[in-house]
């Protein structure tokens, strides 16, 4: 029986890949800002029209960086329950704490109209998510922040190739970040990015992801954030493939569509976001359902996953309990369904017959 899992990474053609191995096999740098990495960080700019970019070794050290970089090392962090836990990781590993937020049900992302209310005199930064993909509440989160005197980092690791406004979802805020995994649409197997608003911010992030120092010159305290030659190839060969996987996967989504729109809730793309279909969520009638529903697509070798579970004001290990009604229901009741370039039609008419039954 075939497996069926939530994702599938995206592959590029070996010998396109081998080209660049050929490449790094020649010049012997395997890593330290090689010239592919130079030619990766300016490709991708280009793509996104984006300026300011830094590839690092992963979307999570992406956003620890981007804590450091803003001098942000302790206080509170106005963030969402409803995401990945990397994003909370990032706040606590950096010694600050998440206040959260409770989340818009359609959009589910922040409630930016609940923002102000968590604000104190120790709140130093708002840290959004764009959940699956989606833009929601950008000019209001801005315009609090604005007034407030607050820092914005979005946390931008699903939106590759999103565009807001016809501009890229990575050129808001003062630092957005965006996640390279493997498990993402665009990948670098490992990976992510971090992108600035400020130039000299973007120069505070050049030292401090090489350990803080300029050849014998030691000048901040850093770590060690690069990413490899080999990351960079992996960039190189799959960017253009990005807007091909896109249309296969929009095609996937509108398959899943046909069978289910209707029947259960999923979430829309605003009318002035360009989606990348990273994700395809649904949200069923309640937990006890969700679950018997798992465990029936189980039964037939197909894999979704309970993302996002739990809603992260309930993790076991922070000082105090926040309530978010809103984001722990749909938590409890929300599954993201198998979607990749090559997922074919039968595929998801046999996981939608699975469900509907």
């Amino acid at each position: 029986m075939e497996r069926i899992n939530v994702t599938k990474s995206f592959l590029p053609p070996l010998d396109e890949y081998y080209e660049y191995l050929k490449e790094i096999w020649s010049n012997t740098q395997l890593t330290n800002h090689g010239s592919l990495l130079k030619q990766f960080e300016k490709e991708v700019s280009s793509y996104l029209n984006v300026q300011n970019l830094h590839f690092l070794s992963s979307g999570t050290v992406a956003l620890q960086l981007a804590l450091r970089a803003l001098d942000i090392t302790e206080g509170e962090i106005i963030t969402t329950p409803f995401t990945y836990v990397a994003t909370t990781s990032a706040i606590l590993w950096e010694r600050c704490k998440p206040v959260y937020v409770d989340i818009d049900p359609k959009s589910l992302c922040i409630n930016p109209d609940k923002i102000e209310a968590a604000i104190t005199k120790k709140t130093k930064a708002i840290m959004p998510v764009h959940v699956f993909g989606h833009a929601y509440g950008l000019d209001k989160i801005e315009a609090i922040a604005k007034k407030h005197k607050l820092k914005v980092i979005y946390d931008a690791a699903h939106a590759f190739d999103v565009k807001y406004k016809n501009k890229s979802l990575l050129d808001y805020g003062d630092i957005s970040i965006c996640s390279f995994h493997a498990t993402k649409l665009f990948h670098t197997i490992e990976g992510g990015c971090i992108v600035s608003k400020s130039k000299d911010t973007h120069d505070k992030i050049e030292l401090m992801k090489r350990f803080g120092h300029d050849g014998d010159d030691h000048k901040s305290l850093g770590i060690n954030a690069k990413a490899s030659e080999f990351q960079a190839a992996m960039g190189l060969s799959n960017l253009k493939y990005v807007g091909e996987s896109i249309a296969k996967r929009k095609h996937v989504s509108e398959v899943y569509d046909h069978y289910l729109k209707g029947k259960f809730t999923i979430p829309e793309v605003d009318s002035d976001t360009q989606y990348n279909y990273s994700y395809y969520p649904v949200i069923v009638e309640n937990e006890k359902t969700l679950k018997r529903i798992m465990k029936k697509l189980n039964a037939k070798n197909i894999h979704p996953r309970r993302y996002f579970y739990p809603s992260l004001n309930k993790l076991p290990y922070l000082d105090d309990q926040q309530d978010c009604p809103v984001s722990e229901d749909i938590a409890s009741r929300i599954m993201c369904l198998p979607l990749y370039d090559d997922l074919s039609d039968k595929s998801v008419k046999k996981i939608c017959e699975a469900i509907l039954s």
